[in-house]
């Protein structure tokens, strides 16, 4: 029986969430298939359901992944570039719950009509929002956080398949959605020009593993060039932001006259895309294309099933991160056999051990894989997983496949069970498995270099104390040469030092080290998240500093203080008081206040309620004095709790330019709605506790 309380769970899942998701979307280097990811989401989901209040505002459900590289101008989607969610159930039944849901949402029985369904291909490639303005395309964005994307519009000008004028009967503003990908025989023909470079010595060349990197590789080129001589190609599939009907836009009343009209205007749709109807349509449709798979000249890992409607999509609406009207239903993943060559222990940001079985390259899915995570000491246990054992491996859509079990009637005589090392293979550091925990972690914190680089860049997250410019590359690099070792040598970097770095020209230098003097002014919660103390996310520092007040307060608090504060229970306080009682961290804690790092101390709310305590607030739209994010803080520093969705108990909420179907909804309720200009009044009614 599983240990763990739906806390400690909740905890382990977003921390994982969150490392998967960063090393999918921000480095580009996946370690587990998208089905394992898939599964811990919907897990999380389902305890967040069951217990709401362990839902915070950092955990991945709220928001839709990851990060955007640096290399590349962030780009804001006007109309968020949401994700959909994964039916798990690969057989037949996946499509009939589908359609059960969605006739009980929309309060159909038996005797009403069949809901009309658009299906559609998943590709397995990268999703792309096109903007034209007046005809033209203008921009090409990636998906990136949801909100935030990468300008990528040279490289995106390189595929003969989009238009780069639209006719004059398209909207004059226009934002399509739909995935650029590497046909299969594009992708081989690629990686034989690769070879041929390599036999030729050319340097700084390599093959791709799969057509979906190739093609992201090409994407993020910064040579537009070379983006050229990579073969990529789109499908449409989507619609973003568009003239209103108020100023003659053009209004659809089905999403397949949508993509009917997109063709019109010279977009590539898939042509196995169809109209459908009720379960029956959806599981023919998803048999269909699983014979016609293999033969297809591009990777899918599934199909797409979008109620077709979009006044029923309005009536539907959106649940979290995802539309309620749409699934990707997933494909059974393949299977291979392969030999485990040796069990490695990787260490991660946080400290935490993995047993990874090192694999014979064995083709599976299309990919070679070579690595497959055991998760756990547990894990490699229950599925007694041991070197030299011959194994079923399953890639469920990405590079890195899961373990399935062992063929026992192989196994050798020899075969010796894998056991978790004493001490870390990094630093040699104890490592220590807590109560109730499944992991092993290293104790060395700062002082391991495997996780210096990862605590270096969560230090830097925008969430945390936002270092701009500072990104994956760069602090790979200062690491590696030994020009920084603790979070204080970042405020001792010169531009000579930074100058000599590769790709870092005196301009990009001054740049980051603008950047850097720039993030010595924080808050105390970003200041407390960064330092990436265990269990301590965005909500929980929030809690610390509103509580206490101060960071000395916050140090020295005892276990039974920690506890009175809202969000930390038993392990949380542990885990702050653990980080606090090693004098290595409170060095680094007082080196970086001696390099300048400062934010206002606040006044201690225990005990006292602020202004705004038990209220909640919803923003939605532009607002043209403040940030999204710093309108947040506000709140929440006057005791408010700021929430994504519209509710009767929502108190009140602030609509900036723009805001859509939450002030909408909002009135529809009656729910108290706050123009600008009436929400600066309440902030500065209250300004004694924001100053």
């Amino acid at each position: 029986m599983d240990p763990q309380t739906p806390a400690t769970r909740a905890l382990a899942l977003r921390e994982l969430l969150n490392t998967y998701g960063h090393q999918y979307y921000v480095l580009d280097a996946p370690s587990v298939p998208d089905a394992e990811y898939d599964r811990l989401f919907r897990e999380l989901q389902l305890l967040e359901a069951a217990h709401p209040e362990l839902l915070t505002t950092d955990s991945p459900t709220q928001r839709v992944g990851g990060k955007p590289l640096d290399v590349f101008t962030s780009v804001r989607h006007a109309i968020p570039m949401l994700s959909i969610r994964s039916e798990t159930d690969t057989t037949a039944s996946g499509a009939e719950h589908f359609d059960e849901r969605i006739r009980k949402e929309l309060g159909l029985d038996i005797s009403d009509e069949l809901v009309e369904y658009v299906a559609e291909l998943k590709f397995d490639g990268l999703a792309m929002s096109l903007r034209y303005e007046d005809h033209v395309l203008v921009q090409a964005a990636t998906r990136g956080d949801g909100e935030w994307g990468e300008d990528v519009t040279q490289n995106i000008r390189t595929i003969g398949q989009i238009p780069l004028r639209l006719p004059a009967d398209a909207p004059k503003l226009l934002e399509v959605r739909g995935e650029v990908y590497m046909a299969r025989a594009d992708f081989e023909a690629l990686n034989d020009r690769q070879r041929t470079r390599i036999a030729a010595g050319e340097k700084n060349e390599k093959t791709f593993v799969n057509p979906r990197n190739a093609a992201a590789g090409a994407v993020r080129q910064l040579d537009s060039t070379i983006a050229a001589q990579r073969p990529l190609s789109f499908f449409a599939y989507g619609l973003g932001d568009i003239t209103p009907q108020s100023e003659g836009g053009i209004v659809f009343s089905s999403h397949f006259d949508f993509l009917l009209q997109l063709k019109k205007w010279g977009f590539p749709v898939a042509k196995q895309t169809q109209c459908v109807k009720g379960a029956a349509g959806l599981v023919q449709f998803h048999q269909a294309i699983a014979q016609e798979r293999d033969g297809l000249p591009f990777d899918i890992d599934g199909v797409v099933y979008k109620v077709n409607s979009l006044e029923a999509q309005q009536r539907l609406g959106f649940v979290t991160r995802e539309p309620r009207w749409a699934v990707a239903h997933k494909y059974p993943a393949q299977e291979e056999l392969t030999t485990v060559q040796a069990i490695e222990v990787q260490v991660g940001r946080t400290g935490k051990l993995t047993p990874v079985a090192k694999l014979a390259p064995v083709f599976v899915g299309g990919v070679t894989v070579t690595n497959a995570t055991l998760h756990n000491e547990d894990e490699a246990r229950r599925k007694d997983v041991r070197v030299g054992d011959t194994v079923i491996v399953r890639r469920a859509g990405d590079v890195i496949p899961e373990v399935v079990s062992v063929v026992f009637e192989k196994r050798m005589q020899d075969a010796q069970l894998f056991t978790m090392p004493s001490h870390c293979p990094v630093c040699s550091s104890l490592a220590v498995r807590e109560e109730g925990e499944a992991d092993y972690r290293c104790t060395g914190g700062l002082f391991c270099s495997a996780q210096r680089k990862q605590a270096v860049l969560h230090f830097a997250h925008r969430r945390a104390v936002e270092i701009e410019d500072l990104g994956d590359k760069l602090v790979e690099q200062l690491v590696d040469a030994g020009i920084v070792n603790t979070l204080p040598d970042l405020y001792k970097l010169g531009l000579t030092a930074l100058s000599q770095l590769d790709r870092m020209a005196e301009k990009s230098a001054a740049n980051v080290l603008a950047g850097i003097e720039k993030s010595k002014s924080t808050t105390l919660p970003k200041f407390l998240f960064g330092l990436g103390i265990r269990h301590v996310g965005e909500a929980t520092a929030k809690e610390l500093s509103r509580h206490f007040g101060t960071l000395d307060a916050i140090m020295d608090a005892t276990l039974d203080q920690l506890l009175q504060v809202s969000d930390v229970g038993p392990t949380v306080a542990q885990s702050i008081r653990t980080f606090f009682d090693q004098a290595h961290n409170r060095e680094v804690v007082e080196q970086l206040k001696a390099c300048g790092v400062h934010w206002k101390e606040g006044v201690a709310s225990a005990g006292a309620s602020l202004p705004l305590t038990g209220q909640t607030f919803v923003l939605t739209g532009t607002l043209q004095t403040m940030g999204r994010d710093e309108a947040q803080a506000k709140l929440e520093m006057l005791g408010a709790k700021v929430s994504g969705s519209v509710s009767k108990k929502t108190h009140a909420v602030v609509a900036g330019a723009e805001a859509g179907s939450k002030l909408e909804k909002a009135q529809s309720l009656g729910v108290t709605v706050l123009d600008e200009s009436a929400f600066q009044e309440l902030l500065a009614s209250h300004a004694s506790y924001l100053n």
